[in-house]
């Protein structure tokens, strides 16, 4: 008979079950969100299931990031799930750009249908028909909408958070009389992307255009944000389409201008998906588990009670009733007093579900009137007295906020270096990881080969060129990197 793990033994066992990043970083990854009840498998293949601590982290980016799109201008509405194919094959490009990805419903009941409806991969095709009905005048233009909605592509290959069959996602799709209106928007939104994932999820990106072989399907031109994950690849974040009147001629949508001639509008489309979480938790993320930014974690400090004696439990319960008076609203937290696990036991869980700062209340601390802060990132502490706790603690928090930051972009400097010529780029994957930075004149023959030698993508050419100049040598440069 096996001999009981003892609680220390079990709370030992709760970290160490989960796989370093440097043994193997992808089941690290799946470790991490399933032990941090993120998510887990759905009983549909490729499909998850967002449980409530993953949700609250994707509500508080939702929140954050729909706030931006407000602010610039844009509305939310909302467009159906299911699109006729033949609104689909109205556009040859975008169908196959998407064909090999869609989920197809051929019944209705016991009935089968007339004509099959494509599960949205995205919605430009419902969403031009749409705006062929309401565009009449110039007066009727900019239309600036957003939704926030779920799509759906047959994926082969599918990973939490990643690449799943359906995932969520925002959308925003725009129509403008003019094409500089709409290069303007389309480059507004990219910066909106840029600006909501460095300032809120501490993530550092490099933003430009992609290559015309990385494209959206349908695009004139793709702009998308690039961030660097702890293994070396590259996320893409965000993404930017300047459409042009492409989608505009295929469902018929004009305007009568201020001289009562018929035009074709402008469009753009632009989007970030639940994609982001797993950029989060890849970027900060360590071996004992996750490391939130504090502005986008659900629980952003969490307290533990101590005591030992049962006549101490009062003056501690007492103590951190005034700590919560004391917060109010001011930091999402959240009171562990739960009396069937050990401190040491809520220690490990809140490190490994990534938040931010712990906050430890024991008779010593009763004693000093304050609390001992715990930081996630350093695991530095700090007694910080009751009476200070109110402005301490959210200074405290966005001091970790910019920690994190600084943490992922020196981990990017690191990992960025220069290569120009196809040896050099096939040398350095052979043994590094990261970015390539390539001097570049959108040579297209060059960029194939560097994908098949190497497994390496385009993945922008940064808009801020600035910080390369002196690899560019007058040129551009674009980064190269393996991806997920």
């Amino acid at each position: 008979m096996e001999t009981p793990l003892s609680e220390t033994e079990k709370q030992k066992q709760f970290v160490e079950d989960l796989t370093d990043q440097s043994d193997d970083f992808s089941r690290w990854y799946t470790e991490v969100v399933r032990k941090a009840q993120l998510a887990d498998y759905a009983p549909v293949r490729g499909c998850m299931v967002i449980r409530p601590y993953g949700f609250a982290m994707w509500e508080e980016m939702q929140r954050l990031l729909d706030g931006r799109i407000r602010a610039t201008g844009h509305q939310n509405a909302y467009f159906p799930l299911l699109i006729p194919e033949s609104l689909l094959q109205l556009e040859a490009d975008h169908v196959q750009g998407f064909a090999p990805e869609c989920a197809w419903v051929t019944h209705g009941g016991r009935e089968e249908l007339e004509e099959r409806l494509a599960i949205r991969p995205t919605s430009e095709a419902i969403i031009g028909r749409m705006y062929s009905r309401w565009i009449e005048s110039y007066r009727d233009l900019p239309v600036l909408i957003n939704q926030w909605a779920n799509v759906m592509r047959w994926e082969k290959v599918t990973r939490l958070f990643l690449r799943t069959t359906e995932f969520l996602w925002q959308e925003g799709h725009t129509a403008h009389a003019t094409e500089a209106e709409c290069q303007e928007e389309v480059l507004r939104m990219l910066e909106v992307y840029r600006d909501f994932v460095e300032t809120e999820l501490a993530i550092p990106v490099f933003a430009g255009p992609k290559s015309d072989a990385e494209r959206f399907a349908g695009a004139e031109m793709t702009y998308s944000i690039e961030a660097l994950m702890r293994d070396g690849k590259a996320l893409q974040c965000g993404t930017s389409h300047y459409l042009g009147q492409h989608f505009a001629k295929v469902f018929d949508i004009t305007f009568q201008d201020e001289q009562g001639r018929r035009q074709h509008v402008y469009q753009s489309s632009w989007g970030a998906s639940t994609r982001l979480i797993g950029a989060v938790i890849m970027s900060h993320g360590d071996d004992q588990g996750l490391k939130l930014p504090p502005r986008i974690a659900p629980v952003q400090a969490v307290v533990v009670p101590i005591w030992r004696k049962d006549e101490e439990r009062a003056a501690v319960r007492a103590f951190i009733d005034r700590v919560r008076e004391a917060l109010g609203t001011r930091v999402r937290l959240l009171v562990d007093d739960r009396e069937q696990y050990t401190p040491g036991w809520k220690y490990n869980e809140h490190e490994l579900r990534g938040v931010p700062v712990r906050l430890e209340v024991g008779p010593k601390d009763v004693a000093k009137g304050a609390v001992m802060s715990v930081r996630r990132d350093n695991r530095a502490k700090e007694s910080i007295p009751l009476d200070a706790l109110a402005t301490r603690l959210p200074a405290l928090l966005d001091e970790v906020q910019a920690a994190l930051f600084r943490a992922a972009l020196e981990f990017r400097e690191q990992n960025t270096a220069p290569a120009a010529t196809l040896a050099e780029i096939e040398a350095h994957f052979e043994t590094k990881r990261g970015f390539i930075v390539v001097p570049w004149n959108d040579d297209a023959e060059l960029e194939a080969q560097i994908k098949e030698r190497t497994g390496a993508t385009l993945r922008c050419v940064p808009s801020d060129q600035a910080p390369f100049a002196t690899l560019a040598r007058g040129g551009r440069v674009a980064l190269f990197a393996r991806a997920y």
